[in-house]
């Protein structure tokens, strides 16, 4: 089973997202901040991280870098979110390692697809 780890400041989107990966039978991990959320990813080492930019203590932008740039981590896939659709923020996104950009609000569906794109159906 593939193992996701979700890490959004915001419950609910955490909830809806962990929800719907789970229907599918991806296993899910949750942080809610970006301590959290780093220490979480090197302890389980996911397939797929879900991150948002915007967060208490360490942002998703920072995650990102640390992790991308470790031969370690470097190769699990990162699907950035945030409410921030200006370019420069995407451009950001792509230099601190992301693979994919999503914009809030979003639709889960999509989500879905994107990281079916990376891990494949169950």
């Amino acid at each position: 089973m593939k193992k996701i780890l979700i890490v959004d400041d915001e419950q609910d989107i955490v909830e809806s997202l962990k929800f719907v990966l789970e229907g599918y039978n991806y296993t899910c991990y949750c942080a809610y901040n970006g301590e959290d959320g780093l220490r979480l990813a090197r302890e389980i080492m996911p397939d797929l991280i879900i991150l948002d930019v915007m967060m208490p203590r360490i942002n998703g932008f920072k995650i990102s870098r640390l992790l991308k740039f470790d031969k370690k981590y470097k190769d699990i896939p990162i699907l950035m979110i945030t409410a921030r659709s200006q370019e420069e923020d995407k451009l950001i996104g792509e230099e601190t390692g992301a693979d994919e950009y999503i914009t809030k609000p979003f639709d889960l569906d999509d989500v879905m697809k994107i990281v079916q794109k990376y891990l494949g159906k169950e």
